[in-house]
C-alpha cells in the first residue's frame, strides 16, 4: 500500500507535528503522502481537500478522534477504502491506535498485515410531500431530535412496513452497531459488538417508560413519521449533518450499501476499549 491518505482533526497543533515525524518515515518505505489542507499548509507539503482524499489513496491515516473518524468514514463510502484511526481527542471509541503505537500500526498496514473489521452503515431518506428531499449515509447513527425548548414529539415507526408503535419522546435513534456507545448509550440503548449486523432503535426520554430500545437484525427497512411537531426538529447523520424536518415528513432507513472499513491492529483490544473507557471495575 503505497498512497496514504491523513485526515486531521481541525484546530489542534498535534496533528502537524505528528506529521512531521510521520512523513519522512513513509517517505523512507517508498509512500507517498496525502495530506488535508488545513495541515499542509503548516508544514510545507501539498494540500487536499478532505473528500478528494479517498479516492487517492489505498488507505486513510485519521489523526483526530471520534468525530473526525465519522467525517472520514463518511467520505470514504463507496470507496472500500481502510481506515486507521489515530486517537488524538476524547473518549475515542471508534479510533483503534493512540500516538505511542502509530508506528507499529502504519508498518503492519503498509506491509497489507493488518486486520480490517467492517461495519455497517446507514442510509437515511427523507421524504416531504411524496418527494425525495435529502438523503444521509451515517456509520453512527440516524437521529430525530427536538430543540431544547420544543414540545415532545409523536413518531410513528415502522419496520419492514408493519407498525411497530408511535414514540412519544424527545427523540429517536436508530443507530448501528458502532453507534451503540455514542448517542444511542447515552439514551439507554444497549452496546453491541461493533460487527454485529444489527440496528438499535433507542427513544429518547420517551412518555412511557416502557418504550425500551429495540435491536434488529440490519436486513430489515423502518420508516419513521413525524406525527407531531412541537417546535424545532432535526434529522441528523453521526450528529454532523443534517437538515430540519416538517410534519408529515417520512425517514426511510436502512442498512447502506456501503460499509466502513477500519483497520484494527494486532494491540487492539474492543472488551479493553470499553473497560477502560467506561471505567469499569473501578471503585
Amino acid at each position: 500500500m503505497k498512497n496514504i491518505g491523513f485526515i486531521c482533526k481541525t484546530g489542534l497543533q498535534e496533528p502537524g507535528a505528528l506529521l512531521r515525524d510521520i512523513l519522512p518515515w513513509i517517505e523512507e518505505r517508498g509512500c507517498r503522502a496525502f495530506v488535508e489542507e488545513h495541515v499542509a499548509s503548516g508544514i510545507g507539503v501539498p494540500g487536499y481537500k478532505r473528500e478528494e482524499i479517498p479516492g487517492k489513496v489505498d488507505f486513510i491515516v485519521v489523526l483526530g478522534g471520534d468525530g473526525t473518524m465519522l467525517s472520514a468514514a463518511r467520505q470514504a463510502a463507496g470507496r472500500n477504502v481502510p481506515i486507521l484511526g489515530v486517537n488524538l481527542g476524547g473518549l475515542g471509541f471508534i479510533t483503534q491506535s493512540n500516538k505511542s503505537d502509530i508506528f507499529s500500526a502504519l508498518d503492519m498496514a503498509i506491509r497489507g498485515v493488518c486486520p480490517v473489521e467492517e461495519r455497517i452503515m446507514l442510509d437515511a431518506v427523507l421524504i416531504r410531500d411524496s418527494a425525495e428531499t435529502s438523503r444521509f449515509t451515517a456509520l453512527n447513527d440516524i437521529v430525530i431530535n427536538k430543540s431544547a425548548l420544543a414540545r415532545m414529539i409523536e413518531v410513528e415507526t415502522l419496520v419492514q412496513e408493519r407498525y411497530l408503535t408511535t414514540y412519544r419522546a424527545d427523540g429517536l435513534v436508530i443507530s448501528t452497531p458502532t453507534g451503540s456507545t455514542a448517542y444511542s448509550l447515552a439514551a439507554g440503548g444497549p452496546i453491541l459488538y461493533p460487527t454485529l449486523g444489527s440496528i438499535i432503535i433507542t427513544p429518547i426520554c420517551p412518555h412511557i417508560l416502557t418504550n425500551r430500545p429495540l435491536v434488529l437484525p440490519d436486513y430489515l427497512p423502518i420508516r419513521v413519521v413525524l406525527k407531531v411537531n412541537g417546535g424545532k426538529v432535526f434529522l441528523t447523520a453521526d450528529g454532523q449533518t443534517g437538515c430540519p424536518m416538517q410534519k408529515d415528513d417520512i425517514v426511510e432507513i436502512r442498512k447502506s450499501g456501503h460499509i466502513t472499513r477500519i483497520f484494527t491492529p494486532g494491540f487492539y483490544d474492543h472488551f479493553e476499549l470499553l473497560r477502560t473507557k467506561l471505567k469499569w471495575g473501578e471503585r
